[in-house]
């Protein structure tokens, strides 16, 4: 087996370790590739900077990167259409490359775009909470720096643990963010902030909100920060219902409230529930200074839903109420990118179509050696003990396949004449892989001669990298200190 994953996040690598473990003296070469051109992911470019615990699983996957069977390659964009340009200095691989070099492909690419809200669409008022996480974690494709200069109120729209990272990267006092992994100009900007209010706005109630405990005590928790009483209305109808334990330490949190309480402190915070954003009407735009926009909010009530009784949803009671805010940031869930690899994504699911691992066709047959993990495969939920386990059930059923026991979920090989195109399961790209690859071990030679041109990053450049963010950040006393593409790119060649 010669397989090449796309993607080099914590999906990707557990998978190759499990695979790697599985198969230990067989002949097996894998080949992470990357278009970021540091590895791990969201590890890298997700996780809260005061979350670095969550980071521990880079170890494993250092483990695994000295197995001399496993290569990444980061810096390098593969897709079945023109390169997406999203990060400048990528180096391009089309997918027939991969498909002409390879027994096996492994989809392990995530989620990488937010889901949008209809009624808001992006402006300078407006932005998905993931610009804001790519800002604070210097993501390369360099988004702009919010704002925060000349907001005083955000507006989070949704309940889940991304908007409390973003609520609370924007509340807590700065010196708080010192010995982490926060680039210096991110925390330039943060300790210019003029944030005074952000209000995490959610269309149904506390017991259907996504975030966690863990991270609502730390919210609670910020010495400069309270948070506005709830209505003691909202907790009524709750005594007549059986909360499981999670949920009744939950409500108990949100009851108690925050550790400061409210009006003592230079920023504040509030949860609004039952409110649905319908609409924001900008300042004009002859405006000389950045005026407060208005968010229109509905009011809901949960009922029954009419096709599944026991869900209950969202519905608006016909009131309305306005806010006055000078930022939206929509942090509604994230969706896989449809675009790199036609006719392999589901609109519905909003990621790539799977059965088992196997990435299959509209009509549910399974490509021959071509399976997904990950986000990319069941949609970005969990956390990640879940992304683990996934990639570490389809690497088994890679290794099934593999070894001839394919069980009964029927595969078909893709061939020539078969073009994604034809049907509206299929387009633009045949997903045939070579069966016996002219070599088993090197990459592709647009691989080979990017290497050679310093284009691309592997996993020992990585390492070096690494331990220069970790001295430069030690130098300033924290965690570490980002590095940049061109310091990069600067560093490797001399």
């Amino acid at each position: 087996m010669k397989l090449a994953v796309i993607g080099g996040g914590p999906s990707a690598f557990y998978a190759a370790s499990r695979i790697l473990s599985l198969l230990p003296k067989q002949s097996v070469n894998i080949h992470i590739y990357d278009r970021l051109w540091a590895p791990h992911g969201l590890v890298r470019y997700g996780v809260a900077p005061d979350h670095p615990e969550v980071k521990n699983c880079v170890h494993k996957f250092d483990e695994v990167a000295m197995d001399p069977r496993l290569r990444f390659f980061g810096n390098v964009e593969i897709s079945a259409g023109r390169p997406s340009g999203m990060i400048p200095h990528n180096m391009h691989l089309p997918m027939s490359s991969i498909l002409s070099n390879y027994t096996h492909l492994l989809f392990a690419s995530g989620c990488t775009l937010p889901t949008l809200h209809p009624a808001l669409p992006p402006s300078s008022y407006c932005m998905p909470a993931l610009s804001l996480v790519h800002w604070y974690t210097q993501y390369p494709s360099l988004p702009p720096s919010p704002p925060l200069e000349d907001v005083s109120h955000v507006s989070i729209i949704g309940a889940g643990n991304v908007s409390l990272d973003v609520a609370r990267m924007l509340l807590c006092p700065p010196s708080h963010l010192d010995p982490y992994d926060v680039p210096q100009p991110v925390m330039s900007l943060l300790t210019r902030s003029a944030v005074k209010h952000v209000s995490i706005i959610a269309r149904r109630g506390p017991l259907e909100a996504a975030f966690t405990t863990k991270e609502l005590r730390e919210l609670m928790s910020l010495p400069n920060a309270s948070m506005q009483p709830l209505d003691p209305a909202l907790f009524e109808p709750l005594q007549y219902m059986k909360l499981s334990r999670q949920q009744t330490r939950m409500m108990d949190v949100l009851k108690k409230g925050s550790k400061s309480p409210w009006g003592s402190t230079p920023r504040t915070w509030s949860l609004d529930f039952f409110r649905a954003p319908t609409g924001l009407a900008l300042p004009p735009s002859e405006s000389t200074r950045r005026t407060p926009a208005e968010l229109t909010l509905a009011h809901t009530k949960l009922i029954p839903d009419p096709e599944q009784p026991s869900i209950m949803r969202a519905a608006s009671t016909g009131e309305t109420s306005r806010l006055s805010t000078s930022l939206v940031v929509t942090s509604l869930g994230f969706r896989a990118d449809p675009t790199p690899f036609p006719g392999l994504y589901d609109p519905a699911s909003a990621h790539l179509r799977v059965n088992a691992g196997r990435i299959v066709t509209a009509s549910g047959k399974a490509f021959k050696n071509v399976y997904s993990s990950g986000w990319a495969a069941m949609g970005a939920r969990g956390v990640l003990a879940a992304t683990m386990m996934d990639a570490y059930a389809v690497a088994e059923v890679i290794v099934s396949d593999l070894m001839g026991s394919v069980g009964d979920v029927k595969t078909t090989a893709v061939t020539p004449d078969t073009k994604l195109g034809d049907a509206a399961e299929m387009r633009e790209e045949v997903w045939n892989l070579n069966e016996k690859p002219v070599d088993m071990k090197q990459p592709p030679e647009e691989v080979l001669q990017g290497l050679a041109e310093n284009k691309i990053i592997t996993y020992a450049d990585w390492k070096k990298i690494d331990a220069e963010e970790v001295k430069k950040g030690k130098a300033l006393g924290k965690e570490r200190e980002r590095m940049t593409w061109d310091e990069v790119n600067y560093m490797l060649k001399t």
